[in-house]
């Protein structure tokens, strides 16, 4: 696992005077951390991240092309920093930012941190240790989970773009040779491999060539939770939830034998359990 002192970072902020800012200040309050690149928006952003797996992006909000909250959304769905048992950890993410109604919420949800431009050292001071915490209860049933990021992320992609797309109704899948249409409400649960996601209501089992990590964004996030890397389930239909003998949490699913595990991210969402 990583120590501290190994922890990885990618910076993105479309002003090169911010990045060398924030740079130089994070070189002064956390000599161990390592930026391992620089970005100028959020499409160069959310490739540093599949390229290099750090363990934390500091993402500016606004940036051209994707936006700071739209790559985050990108880099939620990639495994970064150390693996763990289930084989992915999510990459820490803190906002720079001038708008301060956006990070707030992304504060207050826990999912996040965030810096007020400009940077100021103690402030970053802050939210490195607050990091290295959350690092380090990864797993644990104390830990902060990547658990509510997509709902965080999708409000504040709303609120910052309040004439965006609206959310699924429908889904076009494949049931046996025909087409059917599907109303997203039915929809149990999804799960994806490396081809197809199943769709799966009490009734049907259908399957559809879209990615879990599109799914995300078309989707209501406060109706579907994802639980797994693979898996979306609504939450309507959530039954209950159990611990198998290695201590996983599985949830059951109303109208439905199938019983689906929790990675280790997403535990957060059951506390207590």
């Amino acid at each position: 696992m990583n120590t501290p002192s190994a922890l990885r970072a990618v910076i993105a902020d479309d002003e090169r005077l911010m990045r060398e800012q924030l740079r130089a200040r994070l070189a002064e309050v956390w000599p161990a951390l390592q930026i391992v690149g620089e970005a100028k928006n959020g499409d160069e952003a959310l490739q540093l991240v599949e390229q290099h797996h750090p363990d934390i992006a500091f993402l500016d909000i606004r940036m051209p092309g994707l936006t700071g909250v739209e790559a985050a959304r990108a880099i939620a769905q990639l495994p970064c920093g150390d693996e763990v048992e289930d084989g992915w950890a999510g990459c820490e993410i803190v906002f720079i930012t001038a708008y301060d109604e956006y990070a707030v919420e992304a504060f207050e949800q826990g999912a996040a941190d965030y810096v007020l431009k400009p940077a100021e050292r103690e402030r970053l001071a802050v939210t490195g240790e607050r990091i290295r915490k959350r690092i380090a209860q990864r797993g644990s049933a104390e830990g902060p989970a990547q658990a509510g990021m997509q709902q965080m992320l999708q409000r504040l992609a709303q609120h910052m773009n309040p004439g965006g797309a609206p959310k699924l109704k429908w889904i076009q899948a494949t049931v046996g040779q025909s087409i059917q249409m599907i109303p997203v409400d039915d929809v149990l649960f999804f799960i994806s491999d490396e081809k197809y996601t199943r769709v799966q209501t009490a009734t049907i089992e259908a399957l559809i060539r879209k990615p879990i990590k599109e799914l995300i964004e078309e989707l209501d996030a406060e109706l579907f939770w994802q639980i797994h890397r693979s898996t979306l389930v609504n939450v309507k239909a959530i039954a209950g939830v159990s611990r198998d003998l290695r201590g996983r949490q599985l949830v059951a699913v109303k109208g439905h034998p199938e019983k689906l595990e929790v990675s280790r991210s997403f535990t957060g969402l059951f506390k207590g359990m």
